[in-house]
């Protein structure tokens, strides 16, 4: 089951530092053009863990670049961000 805090040191290899800011870049410019993003369209440029992406989007949130806007009953790749 996907645990945030779990997950989060990931994010700190060198993998996950690439992966994060890929990711955060193809946020940018989704929420650019729409508004807001999805998390399954946020990590559709990348590959790998799954999980690891959640944990990319919610560091987004931690560092107040993004805002979750859907509920805690929503599919995960189904969570909507916006800036």
């Amino acid at each position: 089951m996907y645990n945030y805090e779990t997950e989060k040191k990931n994010i700190f290899t060198e993998s996950g530092q690439v992966m994060f800011l890929q990711i955060r870049d193809n946020v940018n410019e989704l929420v650019t053009q729409a508004g807001a993003v999805r998390l399954q369209e946020a990590t559709s440029q990348v590959t790998g863990d799954y999980w690891r992406m959640m944990a990319c989007l919610d560091r987004m949130v931690e560092l107040g670049e993004l805002r979750e806007v859907t509920g805690p009953d929503v599919a995960g790749q189904h969570r909507i961000f916006t800036k």
